[in-house]
Parts: structure tokens; sequence; C-alpha cells
């Protein structure tokens, strides 16, 4: 997935409202850039920190700007764009080159199931169980090398997991789809102690029959791409 415009760098002043962030170009202009991320962004949000932005023309959006990279000291990139990744694996999904979803020929993004919920991709192939995907974005790291999620406490997350066991429960693939946009990672956790609700719902979503995958990405200014399956210490 290629970003829709050339990213220019600036400079965090600060993230607010959780959904605005003050930077510094590179000409020293200052702007409020959108900041596509309900989280806590633990980590990723300090003021001085290195960003990539998006500028766009539109003339809908009443900010010029997109918060959608952050460059870390060691050269490498964290994406904090949480609509990216069903952007990244749509395209990797259509063209076949999700590894365990070999032989899906039709991908439905956003499709509704259970009570309530939307699927992120409902997965049909002939002569395959149908399969519902829950994809989340992963951004969080507190030691070298180890992402893990959530970054903080998700209702919402937990209620996916007892959604997707639903359909577990009724013969149907359901998979809790972790992509990691960093790529400073190269195994993953979930982060019980930031909300253990959801690591006990996740562990009965689990012994229900709901698998897990997690992938990482290729991230640089020019895009997010789908990379190879990474570790899971659960």
């Amino acid at each position: 997935m290629r970003f829709q415009t050339e990213l220019v760098p600036a400079t965090l002043i600060r993230r607010h409202k959780r959904f605005l962030a003050d930077c510094t170009l590179a000409d020293g202009r200052e702007v409020v850039a959108h900041c596509a991320n309900p989280g806590s962004m633990m980590g990723l949000a300090v003021p001085g920190t290195k960003v990539w932005l998006e500028p766009n023309d539109d003339p809908r959006k009443k900010l010029k700007f997109g918060w959608r990279l952050v460059e870390h000291e060691n050269g490498h990139f964290t994406g904090v764009d949480t609509s990216v990744p069903n952007r990244a694996l749509k395209a990797a999904l259509k063209a076949g080159e999700v590894p365990g979803f070999e032989g899906y020929t039709t991908v439905r993004p956003e499709q509704k199931y259970g009570e309530n919920s939307r699927i992120d991709f409902l997965l049909r192939g002939a002569s395959l169980p149908d399969a519902y995907v829950e994809v989340k974005s992963v951004t969080l790291s507190r030691a070298p090398g180890l992402a893990e999620f959530p970054d903080s406490v998700t209702a919402r997350g937990a209620k996916h997991l007892d959604a997707l066991a639903e359909m577990a429960g009724t013969g149907h693939r359901a998979v809790m789809l972790y992509l990691v946009q960093r790529t400073d990672c190269d195994r993953f956790a979930l982060a019980a102690d930031i909300d253990p609700t959801y690591a006990a719902r996740y562990a009965q979503a689990s012994g229900a029959g709901v698998e897990t995958l997690c992938l990482g990405t290729h991230i640089s200014p020019t895009g997010v791409t789908v990379a190879g399956p990474m570790s899971v210490c659960i």
C-alpha cells in the first residue's frame, strides 16, 4: 500500500485531544495534523520525535496533514495510522500473499456478523470454510524486539474476541490477526498488565477455536506492505 501523496518530515510538538498533533515542518511552519489513532500511543507521542506527515489538498478536509509514521533514532519506523493495516491487508489478501489463506478467492471487507458487529474481512473459497478475520494494529513496544497489544484498555477488542469465538463455535474459521506496524520487532505478546480483561477473553476465544496470526510489515515514507509471520509469545 503506497501513501497517496509524498510524505514530508516534521517534528512532533504535542499530541492533544487524541486525534490532533501539533508539528513543526522542516521550513519552520507549525501545522496541526490529524492523528488517526484512538489508542494511547505509548512511547510514540513524545515531544521532539521525528514524524512523517501526509499532506492533502482535499477541500472537504479541515486539516491538511495526516500523521502517518514515527521515525526512531535507529532508523526503524512505526506506522501510527490505524486505518493502514486493513488497506495493506486487503491488497495482500486479494493477491493471495497472506500465509494460511491460500485458496480464498473472495475478499469482502466490513461485513456484518454476530450481534451488531462487523468483521474486517470475510474470506470465501471453493470447498473451504468461511474465514472471519479480525485485524488489530500493533504499535506498542516496551522491550527490544517485542511488540504488544493492546496499548490501552479496549472493551471493543474484547467484544471482537467474543464474536469470533461465536463464529468458531458454528464451524467457521475465526482468525485474530495482529498486524505489527513496527520494523524493530520480531515477536509478539499480549500486554496483559495493561488490559487483563482482554487477555482473559483472548484465552477464552483461543480455547473456543479462534486462530491467532501475527504478521510484520515493511514500512518506509513511501508506503506500508505486509511482511511474513511473526513469532507469537502467548
